[in-house]
């Protein structure tokens, strides 16, 4: 069991609100005040610190969210894995891309492999999984883009072609061209925290551009929607090469490169450090 303190603690990092952490643990305010100060005292350090009206986390405070968030996770874990024996359960996320063109194989294979299995998939973006993730409401995702390799466990799972598309009556179609003449049309371009927009910005910061730079930018984050309007010819978009495999070989769309850069972006299993229960997922992986 997952000390109540460090459960008192977690909800304060979520909260970042003393009133509403009580509120949430169904506890009085001095009663959070009374397990923090506990805590610190425990550890020798401070865990919260104000500045002006708003409470910040310590640098200790941080370390110590990360290492209670692995305990929150394996205790919970371990409570299941005591119970009476039920069916095995994993609770997947995957990012838009993953969830909607790569993972079907994924789970075809591992519910072959243990017949008894199911599995609970959450497709979001890249910023939602890994918070679903800390706050352990997922086991393991598949995501694209970046993120801070820092905080998780990580393990590649393969790599993809990123790449611009257009309608096949689009002067950029199949072409090679340079970035100067893609900002004057239309992007389409997916939501803030999506891997897919991610790496686009990235290379648009190598060329000292932004998505401000493109005549016009339309935020879409269903990706069907996204190529629908590329067909019809209103605009251009970058997505990975699953996204757009079989339009591109029934000619509805076409395929453009940026001149000078070869995209992709990496596929990578993530999970919380300290894992005791990762070897459950394991073939997933191989």
């Amino acid at each position: 069991m997952l000390d109540p303190k460090l459960h008192t603690f977690l909800v304060l990092c979520e909260t970042m609100h003393y009133t509403r952490a009580a509120q949430r643990l169904c506890v009085t305010q001095p009663a959070v005040t009374h397990q923090i100060r506990a805590l610190e005292e425990h550890y020798g350090c401070r865990l919260f610190s104000y500045e002006g009206k708003t409470l910040r986390l310590t640098e200790a405070g941080v370390r110590l969210r990360e290492m209670a968030r692995s305990l929150a996770y394996n205790s919970r874990k371990m409570e299941q894995a005591m119970a009476v024996p039920a069916p095995r359960v994993l609770r997947v996320g995957a990012t838009k891309t993953i969830g909607e063109f790569v993972i079907a194989p994924l789970i075809s294979r591992f519910l072959r492999r243990h017949p008894e299995g199911t599995v609970s998939l959450t497709v979001e973006n890249t910023r939602a999984l890994l918070r679903a993730l800390e706050e352990g409401r997922l086991d393991f995702a598949l995501v694209e883009g970046f993120f801070d390799r820092e905080r998780y466990a990580v393990r590649l799972y393969r790599r993809e072609s990123f790449f611009g598309v257009c309608a096949p009556e689009h002067p950029l179609a199949g072409r090679t061209v340079p970035l100067a003449e893609v900002l004057g049309e239309r992007l389409l371009v997916r939501e803030a925290g999506s891997g897919t927009r991610a790496i686009l910005e990235a290379a648009l910061r190598q060329n000292h551009c932004t998505l401000r730079s493109f005549s016009g930018v339309v935020e879409i984050s269903d990706f069907s929607t996204i190529k629908a309007l590329v067909v019809e010819n209103l605009g251009v978009s970058f997505l990975y090469a699953p996204v757009v495999e079989r339009e591109l070989a029934a000619g509805k769309l076409a395929r453009f490169d940026l001149a000078g850069q070869a995209l992709s972006g990496a596929f990578h299993f993530v999970w919380l450090r300290d894992n005791l229960f990762a070897g459950e997922w394991e073939d997933w992986m191989a």
